[in-house]
């Protein structure tokens, strides 16, 4: 027996499930781990996320120049190895009336949580059983994004004696992220790119945030798709939504996790409904949907869409992870479809003469 699965046996033993059957859950592309727990009819998730495993988040008073010294998840504001991002933003979910796991048990030090179990209903496989359902689900997701960002969150709170402090979506972090197409997706369609153009790329892109300035951030879950959000059909209101993968949670603009959801990389959304639930978000978060909505929805949509082409090649080829290669098609066709804003024409310019497959 391992350390690590003594530790989880002395874990549970503690928190009185160490009786339980346990069975493996398809993890996600993190380092976590997780396990379904069944004793006596009732059932909880195991969060294996051990330390040390990644590189490390952003230390408090860290500027820029030294977020980008320790790394990819300091400077993109990654929790990375720090457990008390996710029970802390759980608890502080929770507590407003939305459905993220009620935490059970949890030794942070060591990186255990015993979760609530959502159960299977999955957004991507309860619209594969059953396609009528689909208007419905994403409606009322819809309104969770919504009622979530008219909410407000504090910027530190505790969770078990460990303290987190949800920090804002800055400009080092978004442009981290877009870089990631430069350094993997690029590379891998043959694209060199020069320090001219990356310097060209970098100021595209800082003027390309300043159009998020025109709406007031809220809380951004940063991971809302279909196979991070369960439908809980006995529950009411927005408490019919479940919520999982938000410890990367910052403040955002109000469109980040909008474009999550519509432009998802793993299923089609449909098309008539991308329109009807972005004007749907728009009324119920008491935002005006115009010009600047759309812009700053493809602002997030391009950044977004960049940064996941260039980190399933990373997961692809460094992970050796191939399957992800067959969602790019799709992520592609959302970038593309991001550029079109006319606000994005310098982007959309430079990518045609520096990655022109990009476009194709």
């Amino acid at each position: 027996m391992s350390k690590r699965e003594a530790d989880i046996q002395n874990f549970l033993k503690a928190a009185k499930w160490d009786a339980a059957t346990r069975s493996a859950v398809p993890g996600d592309a993190s380092s976590r781990r997780y396990e379904r727990l069944t004793l006596n009819g009732k059932k909880a998730v195991l969060m294996d996320a051990p330390k040390g495993v990644e590189t490390p988040s952003e230390p408090e008073g860290a500027s820029v120049k030294d977020r980008k010294a320790l790394g990819y998840n300091a400077v993109a504001r990654i929790a990375g190895n720090n457990p008390e991002a996710f029970a802390v933003i759980s608890s502080e979910l929770s507590k407003r009336g939305f459905s993220a796991p009620r935490i059970i048990a949890a030794d942070l030090d060591k990186g255990f949580m015993l979760l609530e179990d959502l159960g299977d209903g999955l957004y991507a496989r309860v619209i594969e059983i059953d396609p009528s359902l689909e208007r419905e689900l994403y409606e009322a997701a819809i309104d969770t994004l919504a009622a979530i960002y008219r909410s407000s969150f504090p910027s530190q709170s505790e969770f078990g004696g460990k303290s987190w402090r949800i920090r804002e979506y800055d400009s080092a972090a978004l442009l981290a992220e877009a870089d990631l197409f430069l350094d993997w997706y690029a590379k891998d369609l043959g694209g060199d790119i020069s320090s001219a153009a990356r310097a060209e790329w970098n100021a595209i892109w800082t003027a390309l945030f300043e159009t998020l300035d025109a709406h007031a951030p809220g809380l951004a879950l940063r991971d809302f798709h279909a196979e991070n959000v369960f439908w809980l059909p006995e529950r009411q209101a927005t408490e019919r939504v479940g919520l999982i993968d938000f410890q990367d949670g910052l403040f955002a603009h109000p469109a980040y996790d909008l474009v999550s959801l519509i432009e998802d990389a793993r299923r089609d959304v449909s098309p008539d409904l991308a329109g009807p639930l972005t004007k749907r978000f728009c009324k119920k978060a008491g935002l005006k949907y115009g010009s600047k909505f759309k812009t700053a929805y493809a602002v997030m949509g391009a950044q977004r869409n960049a940064k996941i082409l260039g980190i399933f090649i990373r997961l692809a080829e460094r992970d050796k992870k191939p399957q992800y290669r067959d969602l790019i098609p799709r992520v592609a066709a959302h970038f593309q479809k991001n550029l079109e804003d006319p606000k994005c024409a310098d982007l959309k310019a430079w990518v045609a003469k520096n990655v022109p497959e990009a476009l194709s």
